[in-house]
């Protein structure tokens, strides 16, 4: 049997009893290690499951599964994957293959970001299509996802953004080079996404167009939501490009209009002060 187990999101003991059972009795376990991360890492998680962790990154899951399924036919083996399994489309592909071979698999859910998020006190049943912010460069800024952000807001839907996430990458020159070196892990922040969406907004209004989104635009910015230290700030667009909401991971919402007025009183808890560059 291949078991896809959700880790939650804080730390080792977000784990449930169901699942900390099962990754207890399985042959071989690997962590998933590219698509989000714990507060902890993967010696604190080992010491709390009792079981060595086998770290699966991208070009493993993507690339090289059946090192994975290997004879998860005739024995146990166990995928972890902080959030829930069905948080990435990755995850997806591997029952697929699965599946292909004849092996059995069973999902064993945990809290996601996706759900997690109504932390905020935004109903969740108002959010319209998730979006992905990646990292611009210098020869690749896109914007396309911004046309999402305005048929959400026109819907009077929130968006959720998640925020690139950068792990075991390698340069430019390396990936010519056929050279196994990784650049050092990289996790996009509440204020570089905001800077980005604010770029865009300036963008639109040189082509003029009308952006969806503005300077003014309420939203709610996120961090390490599920961990001890999580932390909740909502202002305008303008502010998130300042606000300072420590470590990763963060996430950023962009509100839609005609807010209900439960929404906006839980939103007023976390109010960023006027001196938006302290700390939250």
């Amino acid at each position: 049997m291949l078991y896809l187990i959700g880790l939650g999101l804080g730390d080792a003991k977000d784990i449930t009893v169901k699942g900390l059972e099962i990754v207890r009795r399985c042959r071989r376990v690997y962590l998933e290690a590219y698509t989000s991360i714990l507060t902890v890492g993967k010696e604190v998680l080992e010491e709390f499951y009792g079981r060595k962790l086998i770290l699966a990154d991208r070009e493993e899951v993507e690339q090289e599964a059946d090192n994975i399924l290997k004879d998860a036919d005739i024995s146990d083996v166990a995928f972890l994957v902080v959030g829930d399994p069905f948080g990435a489309t990755t995850h997806s592909d591997l029952i697929l293959r699965a599946t292909k071979l004849g092996i059995s698999y069973r999902v064993i859910h945990n809290a996601s970001i996706m759900n997690a998020v109504g932390c905020c006190g935004l109903q969740l049943y108002k959010f319209g299509e998730t979006i992905s912010i990646v990292f611009w460069t210098d020869t690749w800024r896109p914007e396309s996802f911004f046309d999402k952000v305005k048929k959400n807001r026109q819907n009077g839907m929130h968006t959720l953004c998640l925020l690139d996430i950068k792990i075991k990458e390698q340069s430019l020159e390396n990936l010519i080079k056929g050279r196994k070196i990784y650049e050092p892990p990289r996790y996009m922040s509440i204020n570089q996404a905001a800077q980005q969406l604010l770029e865009i907004v300036q963008n639109q209004r040189m082509r003029g167009e009308e952006p969806a989104v503005t300077e003014k635009t309420l939203c709610v910015g996120l961090a390490r939501v599920g961990a001890e230290d999580q932390k909740i700030a909502a202002g305008t667009l303008q502010q998130m490009s300042t606000v300072d909401l420590g470590g990763p991971l963060h996430s950023l919402i962009i509100t839609g209009d005609n807010m209900h007025p439960l929404e906006m009183e839980m939103l007023s808890l976390f109010s960023i002060p006027d001196n938006s560059s302290e700390s939250c």
